[in-house]
């Protein structure tokens, strides 16, 4: 699409789909209840919860360079970013298939693995950065 082509098509949108300060909070509204939904509907959201608040406890009492808080939140991230992706999809699998379909649970299996391969491949970071801090504190103590 070219520029004038875009600049009419965003001219001819309904005020509705044009950007304003009140759609963006209240986008960021929906996303904030998506979140809440997300943690007291999935049981696993507890889990991850739980291991989020004691990484980041351990990081802090540790006292974590700039690059290795970098690594740690991006490994709490891409786990809570797939929880809440598969939260969605079991969902709307939900919705599309209430009656039990084989494929629908393949598609849930799959979305459950993509949170377990985030799991533990945070679980592989924090070992890498926080062991070595950890045997040490260990070593002093012992």
């Amino acid at each position: 699409m070219d520029k004038q082509s875009l600049t009419e098509h965003i001219s001819h949108r309904p005020s509705s789909e044009r950007f304003s300060i009140a759609g963006r909070v209240k986008s960021f509204r929906y996303a904030i209840q998506g979140i809440i939904l997300m943690v007291k509907s999935q049981h696993n959201a507890w889990l991850h919860a739980t291991a989020s608040f004691l990484v980041l406890v351990v990081a802090a009492f540790f006292r974590l360079s700039h690059g290795e808080w970098c690594w740690m939140v991006i490994a709490i991230m891409a786990v809570w970013t797939a929880e809440a992706m598969n939260t969605a999809l079991e969902f709307l699998a939900d919705v599309a298939s209430p009656e039990f379909h084989p494929l629908v649970e393949k598609a849930k299996d799959v979305a459950a693995g993509a949170v377990l391969i985030s799991a533990s491949g945070s679980v592989v970071i924090a070992l890498l950065i926080l062991g070595p801090y950890i045997l040490r504190f260990l070593s002093l103590t012992g």
